[in-house]
């Protein structure tokens, strides 16, 4: 009878996959403090990432096995995209994660990246210049050859909604990284998500302690804010084109306007991208905002005269007319490669702007005030 239970016992394993590690449910999970995307289970050999589908609730957008690089594969593994971790060689489609890989201490991993005109690193620069890193060509459409020639572990880039998949990419047989944080509607949730990089590249413990940092300060500057009381009012951005994009309500940077303590026109609004509005829906309603804060992309600082040679009806804003104008000029800061992962510095910048009265700040470093 005991050979029997045995022999029915070990059937009963091998069904299940028995020795391959721990099954589904047996995993420890990694708990996010703000991050609603990405899920992580750890098993005996293997770990799982799953990552939310921002755009389809409910589904799936993918889901990693990632296995250490040293261990036997596992015989049974669950379905998914399977990585051998830590990364040693990666292809970065994106200046940010770029950014990322070098606060944390990878920058070697990088083995190619495409859209080199879009990244403002200097480093990155150096290194292609210097054939240290290849340049892969331009995103929507890569040298595939050149990526298969550097045997990269993994190609890290942006998903969209109805991208319609990546082509040629989805052909060689490389993992493709989905680094879908940018929809992650609180800018610590998506700044937490440098533990997911942290568990690709095997930096898992400075991921974790640079992420408490950066949480750590960006709540001690909230509650300065907080305790300075209402601050001044705002109007984001400007016009490009016909159109005026105004952060929503509920986006990164309305959210860190609130944050901030400042008032802004849009604060009740429900979405979480921007919003396409005519200038003179804008004008309407944010005529006596007390700062403006926007972008521009130039060589060289905007003036305040060059900005109303943009649009003569800037004039009519009240911040115009008092002079309290802050630009953010791309080209020359690190606003896009710093700021998703740092919106701690990028708070610090919206408080100084909101609550000139507040003392003993870090200085500006994306934005500046416009000179006369």
């Amino acid at each position: 009878m005991k050979h029997l239970l045995g022999l029915l016992t070990a059937l009963l394993l091998f069904s299940c996959g028995g020795r391959t590690g721990r099954h589904q449910g047996n995993g420890d999970s990694l708990a996010f403090k703000y991050a609603t995307l990405p899920s992580v289970v750890e098993y005996d050999g293997y770990t799982v990432v799953t990552l939310a589908n921002p755009w389809k609730e409910g589904k799936a957008l993918h889901t990693y096995v990632l296995v250490p690089r040293e261990a036997q594969l596992p015989v049974h593994l669950p379905k998914g995209t399977v990585i051998r971790t830590p990364l040693q060689r990666a292809v970065v489609f994106t200046t940010v994660h770029s950014a990322l890989l070098m606060n944390l201490g990878c920058q070697d991993r990088i083995a190619g990246v495409a859209d080199l005109k879009y990244i403002k690193i200097p480093w990155i620069q150096q290194q292609v210049a210097q054939g240290r890193i290849a340049d892969c060509g331009d995103g929507m459409s890569p040298v595939i050859e050149k990526i298969i020639d550097l045997h990269p572990d993994a190609i890290l880039l942006s998903p969209f909604e109805n991208s319609g998949g990546y082509g040629k990419l989805e052909d060689i047989d490389i993992p493709l990284v989905e680094c879908a944080e940018y929809m992650e509607v609180s800018p610590l949730a998506r700044a937490e998500w440098m533990r997911i990089y942290g568990l690709l590249f095997g930096c898992q413990e400075k991921a974790d302690s640079l992420f408490n940092v950066v949480d750590k300060n960006y709540h001690a500057l909230k509650r300065q804010a907080q305790k300075a009381g209402k601050g001044r009012s705002v109007v984001v951005d400007k016009q490009v084109g016909s159109v005026w994009y105004v952060p929503g309500g509920r986006s990164t940077i309305g959210q860190m306007i609130k944050d901030a303590g400042g008032q802004y026109p849009w604060a009740d609004d429900e979405h979480s991208g921007s919003l396409s509005l005519p200038f003179e829906t804008v004008l309407e309603k944010a005529s006596d905002a007390e700062v403006w804060l926007f972008r521009y992309d130039s060589e060289q600082p905007i003036t305040s005269e060059q900005l109303l040679a943009e649009k003569e009806g800037y004039s009519q804003f009240h911040a115009f007319q008092t002079g309290e104008l802050y630009g953010c000029n791309v080209t020359t800061s690190l606003f896009y490669e710093e700021s998703p992962f740092r919106p701690d510095w990028l708070l610090n910048d919206f408080i100084q702007m909101i609550h000139p009265e507040i003392s003993l700040l870090e200085p500006l470093r994306y934005y500046q005030k416009l000179k006369p």
